[in-house]
């Protein structure tokens, strides 16, 4: 027989033993983790189908739907038949600060973050740069229970800065040297906020990051006007305040009084918030989606910090959790509220009120928003972890429905951050972080709270795992 016929012969033998074992292979794969008759929720399309997962070295490996029959084996089985799947949830807006002293107090967070299902956090700038750097890597690397850390480290901002710990610029060369530093820790964002910087080193500030492809968010001075920020290249406006200001008609007027210090930020706020409109907020709401920034609207804690005069706060069970040193903090609010005219604490009300018309409207017009909790030292009554689950509730609240608030926290943080390639959905290649719920969030979003399990990184945490890490995180 001619050598070619052989050596034909021979290739389509071995041809069609790679077609039976790649066929015959995959049954035998043992994966790390089934969840079996499952109903995930998609969150781009709304739809629920009853799906088997099989994870395999912290991500998703495979899903297919129950109504395939599968041989697919792995080492642990979860029934999770009932039982809802959503990306672990993401906090997208907390803060770990408080000074040396609190960074014991700071890391019991990270128990409470889990404890409520939030597999992710972005932390929005604070003082503690070198622990939560710490914690961020030991997360990684499974040596702490956590969630995942996305920081700005700390903050840009102007002399004689609010927070301690933030970077202060007032020129070119101080706004280079802070980039640069931010970049040396390696941050993922960079947070700007607007007690001391001036309209323009913030604008240059926003402009140097963007050069640098640095994400950025953050407070916006009212010394400068809405669109000139979207202009510089802002990513995320953090806080509902600043867009408020670019959806008055009078924006420029009252921000040439605030430049010539004729009123103050408070000040500003009643006459910002009755000079709304329709049309201005419509180009407003345009501009920020066209530019793809992103809103944080932190409605919860603008609740609770409305109505500190009304609520008694002594007896929420989340106290349990709170160092004296993290409750020390919350006096300044408390006693802000106290000092506080009739007219401000009415005033102040009203605005909460107006927010959460605004927050639903950005929604309607299609500008992306983001759950964050604002949750941490010095923020009275906003506990980490089941605070984000009261932020969801108060989006509902104002008529954004419970799949567009799920969205805005795993599905749209994950975007912000580019970081949607690995996380933000359930599907196969991206990180096994997950929530199980005991019941529908679309028909509840109160049943974010009613958490089964959590799956971070492909390690499930049962709900006796939960309660002990809650346990352990009660301040004795």
């Amino acid at each position: 027989m001619p050598i070619s016929i052989r050596f034909k012969q021979l290739s389509y033998s071995i041809l069609f033993l790679m077609a039976f074992v790649s066929c015959t292979s995959e049954p035998n794969v043992a994966y790390d983790l089934a969840i079996k008759n499952v109903n995930i929720i998609d969150l781009e399309t709304g739809l629920i189908e009853i799906s088997n997962m099989y994870l395999k070295d912290g991500q998703f490996a495979k899903i297919e739907p129950t109504l395939e029959k599968s041989s697919l084996k792995a080492f642990q089985i979860i029934d999770g038949s009932g039982k809802y799947a959503l990306p672990g949830f993401w906090d997208n807006h907390v803060h770990f600060r408080g000074g040396d002293s609190l960074i014991k107090a700071n890391k019991t967070f990270l128990n409470l973050f889990i404890a409520n299902g939030i597999t992710t956090v972005r932390d929005a700038g604070g003082d503690l740069t070198t622990s939560v750097m710490d914690w961020k890597k030991a997360i990684e690397n499974e040596e702490l229970i956590g969630p995942t850390i996305f920081t700005s480290g700390p903050k840009i901002d102007g002399p004689g800065a609010t927070w301690a710990g933030s970077l202060e610029v007032e020129n070119d060369q101080e706004i280079n040297k802070a980039l640069d530093s931010l970049q040396v820790i390696p941050v993922d964002f960079v947070k700007l906020y607007d007690s001391q910087i001036s309209g323009g080193t913030y604008l240059k500030t926003i402009e140097e990051a963007e050069k640098r492809n640095l994400i950025t968010s953050g407070h916006m001075p009212f010394t400068v006007e809405l669109d000139a920020t979207i202009d510089a290249g802002i990513d995320a406006i953090e806080h509902l305040y600043y867009i408020m200001k670019g959806c008055a008609s009078n924006e420029k007027e009252i921000t040439q009084q605030l430049n010539t210090q004729a009123i103050g930020f408070w000040d500003a706020m009643p006459l910002l918030q009755s000079s709304y409109t329709d049309a201005t907020a419509k180009h407003t709401f345009a501009k920020l989606k066209k530019n793809n920034v992103f809103v944080v609207p932190t409605l919860y804690i603008g609740g609770v910090l409305s109505y500190l005069d009304e609520v008694d706060h002594s007896q929420d069970p989340y106290l349990a959790f709170m160092s004296e040193g993290i409750q020390k903090t919350y006096q300044g609010r408390i006693d802000r509220v106290k000092n506080a005219s009739e007219k401000a604490v009415a005033d102040r009300k009203e605005l909460d009120r107006f927010f959460g018309q605004l927050a639903y409207s950005l929604n309607e017009n299609g500008v992306s928003l983001l759950a964050g909790s604002d949750s941490g030292a010095y923020n009275s009554y906003i506990y980490p972890g089941i605070s984000l689950h009261k932020e969801l509730e108060a989006m509902v609240v104002t008529g954004i429905s419970p799949l567009d608030a799920l969205r805005t926290s795993a599905y749209n943080g994950s975007k912000f951050l580019n970081k949607n390639t690995n996380y933000g959905t359930i599907s196969e290649g991206k990180i096994a972080d997950i929530v199980l719920l005991n019941s529908n969030p679309l028909k509840d979003i109160k049943s974010t709270k009613d958490i089964f399990m959590v799956i971070k990184k492909g390690t499930p945490y049962t709900k006796d795992d939960l309660d002990s890490l809650l346990n352990s995180a009660i301040v004795k």
